[in-house]
């Protein structure tokens, strides 16, 4: 059968020299028993070759299977591909045949080989070189005669150095390699496809097919296709959708096309509008750094936060009990001191006064807190340097267990915290009740 014969047969469109050499390995390769081993990028059409392997092979009226071997999670992989005893694991509650005892005297694809885990890659090796496999739970020694076809968008060589895939599967698999070309490697094919794609859409949906101007043409030639056959099959029916006029000239057709940036044949995507800036010459170690200092600016946000709640509470203690009545002017300074706020947030600026809940903060070191010569806390003006915020807030948290005789929940709704964190306090204090 000449290669035109096959094309037809098989759908396939395009004159490209690899093309037409991929064709002429498979079709001398079917009718041994020899394992294949089919590359190229996602997209270009692998699986079509293991048909065509099949059909014009001796096997062609026994079963074929297609398997994608990164669809199936790694835990149930060798189920599938061998079979398993009942009771061999917890859902195993009958005996299960797997694919090479199905298709026994068939052929079966092995799509994605690369996403195998390595445990099976040692069973199927076994398989590929006896013949014999045993199943999952099972230590009875089991015959298939399969013939094997894999398929790979990845290196497997450089899988291999990377201890990712066995070496020695690999060359029991790449007995007969086939590589497919990609698409942007036979660009006079494109529109040859782009056509037939069109042409099947309308006769489908009996539409009046969509064409190309030629300046739209040598554009829909000159775009990468990152996702070979399968892209353009889709760009296809999208167009033949959505344009308004029959006759698509450059501009529209550029609608529908991905942006790439020169060089690169993978299309350029727009960063999210929430993206941060970056520097074009930022490395990794730049973002690390990046990420670092943003988590310690929100640590240090917080940390004014929580620092403002506190002395706010104790302002307010302080009023209830008729303590604080003057705080020095420059409180408000010494409060936000260190921290860079923006303009909405900016404390020198005049600001409306509440006067049911003051913002207040707690004077700084340096500056005495002045409180009613009739107080009966102290008998003196000035409070001590060494006084410390966590002194006050002890002493405070004492009183108000005090008050309430010892219940959490009223003396927590006093001091206006949760009583969860009373309860934290208590125990950081070491406070009796």
């Amino acid at each position: 059968m000449d290669l035109q014969a096959i094309k037809n047969r098989f759908g396939i469109i395009g004159n490209d020299p690899a093309l037409n050499y991929a064709l002429q390995v498979a079709t001398q390769v079917a009718n041994t028993d020899l394992s294949v081993l089919i590359m190229g990028e996602s997209g270009v059409g692998k699986e079509v070759f293991s048909q065509i392997i099949h059909n014009l092979s001796a096997r062609k009226h026994n079963p074929f299977i297609a398997v994608n071997c990164g669809a199936i999670p790694e835990g149930t992989i060798d189920s599938e591909l061998f079979g398993h005893e009942k009771g061999s694991f917890t859902s195993a509650s009958d005996q299960r045949k797997g694919y090479f005892e199905s298709v026994n005297g068939g052929t079966i694809f092995l799509d994605e080989i690369g996403e195998m885990p390595l445990g099976t890659q040692a069973r199927l090796l076994r398989m590929l070189e006896t013949g014999e496999y045993l199943r999952v739970g099972s230590s009875k020694v089991m015959k298939a005669d399969v013939r094997v076809i894999a398929a790979t968008n990845k290196d497997l060589l450089q899988l291999t150095k990377e201890g990712k895939f066995r070496e020695d599967l690999y060359y029991r698999l790449n007995t007969v390699p086939i590589r497919v070309p990609s698409l942007r490697e036979r660009k006079e094919d494109i529109y040859l496809l782009f056509r037939k794609f069109v042409i099947d859409f309308s006769e489908r949906y009996k539409a009046t097919p969509i064409q190309l101007d030629d300046v739209a043409r040598q554009m829909l030639t000159n775009y990468p296709w990152p996702g070979n056959v399968r892209e353009l099959k889709n760009m296809a029916e999208q167009i033949s959708v959505l344009s308004i006029d029959k006759i698509v000239n450059a501009t529209a057709l550029g609608k529908f096309l991905p942006k790439t940036e020169p060089g690169n044949t993978m299309p350029m995507l727009a960063p999210p509008p929430d993206a941060p800036m970056r520097s074009p010459n930022a490395g990794s170690d730049s973002g690390t750094s990046s990420t670092e200092r943003e988590i310690l600016y929100k640590f240090l946000f917080d940390l004014r936060k929580d620092s403002n709640d506190i002395k706010q509470l104790l302002f307010e203690l302080l009023q209830q009990q008729g303590m604080g009545n003057t705080v020095p002017k420059n409180n408000q300074a010494t409060a936000n001191e260190g921290f860079s706020l923006p303009p909405a947030m900016n404390y020198n600026q005049q600001q409306p006064v509440q006067e049911q809940k003051p913002f207040v903060s707690y004077p700084s070191a340096d500056s005495p807190v002045i409180i009613n010569p009739g107080s009966d806390i102290h008998d003196h003006e000035e409070v001590e340097e060494s006084l410390s915020l966590i002194d006050r807030e002890r002493e405070f948290i004492t009183k108000a267990l005090q008050k309430h005789k010892g219940k959490r929940k009223d003396a927590a709704h006093e001091l206006g915290i949760s009583e969860r964190t009373l309860y934290r306090k208590i125990k950081e204090y070491d406070i009796d009740e």
